[in-house]
C-alpha cells in the first residue's frame, strides 16, 4: 500500500484552511493544519511534509519569519514552501518571499486548478523520493546479505582448509605405520593399517567434495 504524502496548510484565518482543504481534497493526500507560525514549527518536529503553504500575513510570527525557521533546520530545510498572500506589495516583497526560501509565491485570490496543479508537482517529487530511499535501503541491506555470504564461505573454506591440513597430518602418522608392518607383522595389527587407511581415504574424498567448486559425489 502507498503511504500518503503529508501537506501542511499554514494560516490563521480557519476559512482560508477550509477552502484550502476543499482544493486540495482531490489530490487525496493527508492535509494537516497549523493556524499560526509556531504551530507549524511544531508540527515539523513529528512529521515529514511533501509540501507547506505558507500565509504571509499572520499575527506574531508572520510568513517569512516562519519560513526563515524552517530553511535553518536540517530536518526541514529541503521541504518546498509556497507563500499565500492576500496583498501584493510588489517586487520587493516576492524577492522578500523567494529569500526567504519559498519555491513559489501565489497571490489571493488565486485559481484553485493552478494551485491544485502546483502541489500535485511537488507530492509527486516527495512519492518518488520515498521510492528512491526505500529502493537505497533495500539495495543496503542486499549489499549486507552479500557481504555476510561472503564472509560466511570465507570462514567455511579457512574451516576446510584447516580440516584438510589436519587430515594430511594422520595420513603421515597412518603411512609411517603400515611402512612399519612387514609380512611378519601381527595379522590384526595389519588389518587395522589397513581399516585406518580405507578410513582416511573415504574422509578425504568427502573433504575434497567439498571444496569450491567440486564436482560429482563421492560414493
Amino acid at each position: 500500500m502507498v503511504q500518503k504524502a503529508k501537506i501542511l496548510l499554514v494560516d490563521d484565518r480557519p476559512e482560508n484552511l477550509l477552502a484550502l482543504e476543499a482544493i486540495l481534497s482531490a489530490l487525496d493526500q493527508t492535509l494537516v493544519r497549523a493556524s499560526s507560525g509556531e504551530e507549524a514549527l511544531k508540527a515539523l518536529l513529528t512529521d515529514d511534509f511533501a509540501v507547506i503553504l505558507l500565509d504571509v500575513q499572520m499575527p506574531g510570527m508572520d510568513g517569512f519569519e516562519t519560513a526563515a525557521h524552517i530553511k535553518r533546520r536540517e530536518r526541514t530545510r529541503d521541504i518546498p514552501i509556497i507563500f499565500l498572500t492576500a496583498i501584493n506589495h510588489g517586487p520587493h516583497h516576492t524577492f522578500r518571499g523567494y529569500a526567504a526560501g519559498a519555491v513559489d509565491y501565489i497571490s489571493k485570490p488565486f485559481d484553485p486548478w493552478v494551485l491544485r496543479a502546483k502541489v500535485s508537482v511537488f507530492v509527486e517529487l516527495y512519492m518518488k523520493n520515498c521510492q528512491l530511499r526505500e529502493q537505497a535501503a533495500l539495495l543496503r541491506l542486499q549489499l549486507e546479505g552479500g557481504r555476510a555470504a561472503a564472509d560466511d564461505a570465507k570462514e567455511s573454506a579457512g574451516l576446510l582448509a584447516e580440516l584438510s591440513a589436519r587430515l594430511a597430518a594422520v595420513e603421515e602418522q597412518a603411512e609411517a605405520l603400515s611402512k612399519q608392518l612387514d609380512e611378519s607383522a601381527d595379522a590384526a595389527a595389519v588389518a587395522t593399517a589397513a581399516h585406518l587407511e580405507r578410513k582416511l581415504t573415504g574422509l578425504r574424498r568427502a573433504l575434497d567434495a567439498l571444496e569450491p567448486g567440486a564436482g560429482g559425489v563421492v560414493s
